[in-house]
């Protein structure tokens, strides 16, 4: 008997091409898309936040950046010689208050600018799992290392995950009717929580999505998780941690990515653009050489026709 090993893809009911603009939220794994989506030379404005992994840290960013509600002194605290926000990502923690202040003014104000131009959301949850600072009962986005006894650790129910997702949803229309989504879950096993609690932090979300999505019509749900386990399910396609996937199985579900999310009429460019990183990544024996000089030569042909087409990329 002959299996079909693939998961079925669902096409985009508006897929992605050169004129769209892209925003990507969410778990690590968004980044290794988002980064793809950049090499490729799309539109694409990733985590400007930060890795955000819960679907609560992502709404109430979503409700900051909708309402463009700025960042003041009581939203950050200083810890281990940092000011530090529990809205968003350590990468952005700063030894200078109004550093830090300004920064995330700044970043607020522009993904405000991109989530009203966004043609495509682009949103990857990590866990189901979450921490609530006891002192004021929110949920945080990031710890910081501050002492986890500050913390209460709970997983968050289908419904709430459910509820979260809706308003996201609803937050971005308002400033953007037609935006398209795209959920996913990220296939970075989240095993400090434990084997049979990421399996059921990762239940919660597929479940919270696809309910979702009955009430939602400019939306698609890309099963990044499922081909992990499914279609590659073995510990060669893990990076050394065996937790997070390594660069074949990212080059695998990018793959699978383009073949329903992005449109045909896009493929042949891509193409094009890859053929350019690709030889502005060679480095030659002895770039004196006249044949290396007539492929730089192409190549910088090649670059000027696209950038005719397509005048933002910049390689």
């Amino acid at each position: 008997m002959q299996f079909n090993t693939k998961v079925p893809l669902t096409q985009s009911k508006t897929p992605i091409n050169y004129q769209s603009k892209i925003v990507s939220l969410g778990s690590c794994f968004a980044e290794n898309m988002g980064e793809k989506l950049e090499y490729f030379k799309f539109q694409n404005a990733v985590n400007p936040f930060g890795i955000i992994f819960n679907p609560v840290s992502i709404e109430k960013l979503m409700e900051r950046v909708v309402h463009q509600k700025r960042f003041t002194e009581k939203d950050i605290f200083f810890h281990n010689e940092l000011w530090h926000c529990y809205e968003v990502h350590s990468e952005l923690s700063n030894p200078d208050k109004e550093i830090l202040l300004n920064n995330l003014n700044q970043i607020l104000e522009a993904t405000h600018h991109q989530v009203t131009q966004s043609t495509h959301v682009i949103i990857t949850y990590g866990t189901s799992w979450v921490y609530r600072l006891k002192s004021s009962q929110e949920i945080v986005a990031n710890c910081h290392k501050v002492p986890q006894n500050l913390f209460d650790k709970e997983i968050l129910s289908v419904e709430t995950i459910q509820k979260s997702i809706q308003n996201t949803i609803d937050l971005i229309q308002k400033v953007n009717p037609n935006c398209h989504f795209i959920f996913t879950v990220s296939p970075v096993r989240h095993i400090k929580d434990g084997f049979p609690e990421n399996q059921q932090s990762k239940a919660h979300l597929i479940t919270a999505i696809h309910n979702s999505q009955l009430a939602t019509r400019n939306s698609n749900y890309f099963p990044s998780y499922e081909i992990m386990m499914d279609e590659l399910r073995d510990y060669r396609f893990y990076a050394t941690d065996m937790l997070h996937p390594n660069q074949v199985a990212i080059d695998y579900i990018w793959e699978r990515f383009s073949e329903s999310s992005i449109s045909e009429e896009s493929h042949p460019i891509m193409k094009e653009v890859e053929t350019i990183q690709k030889g502005l990544a060679h480095r030659p024996f002895n770039p004196e050489t006249d044949s290396h000089k007539q492929f730089r030569k192409s190549l910088n042909d090649k670059i000027i026709k696209l950038q005719a087409q397509f005048p933002y990329f910049q390689f």
